[in-house]
């Protein structure tokens, strides 16, 4: 089971990857990063990124309550895929045993980079993914 370190050495493995970070979208934190930064700075797209990411886990369009029961329906956001004209950005929900906020954020190249790859083993990652 690989720790932070370990699981973005191995999102960095992948073909036409450019940076991957940690991130807790409660706070905007950087838990751990690697690469390049789309903005030069790792901080600054962790606390841009947890943005989004937090609009999608919280907002009700996205995971709908059962009629009546305020519950969601069906599992959370797994994961949100933003396209630039020059990248890919996946940032992946990683499930814990406690109440996690955190998601994988991987920045890929768009003509190197292989999306379909990038989110299965991006899954991967965050199943295996151990946070001490």
């Amino acid at each position: 089971m690989p720790g932070i370190d370990e699981c973005l050495l191995e999102a960095m493995a992948l073909p036409g990857a450019r940076g991957a970070a940690l991130v807790d979208w409660s706070s905007g934190l950087a838990l751990g990063t690697i690469g390049d930064s789309p903005v030069g700075d790792h901080e600054t797209t962790a606390a841009e990124t947890a943005e989004l990411a937090r609009a999608a886990a919280e907002y009700e369009s996205f995971a709908p309550a059962e009629p009546g029961s305020g519950e969601a329906a069906g599992p959370p956001v797994e994961d949100l895929i933003v396209t630039t004209r020059t990248g890919y950005h996946v940032l992946r929900f990683v499930e814990t045993s406690f109440d996690s906020s955190v998601f994988l954020h991987l920045w890929l190249d768009r003509a190197d980079g292989n999306l379909a790859l990038a989110r299965h083993r991006l899954r991967s990652l965050a199943e295996g993914l151990v946070l001490k």
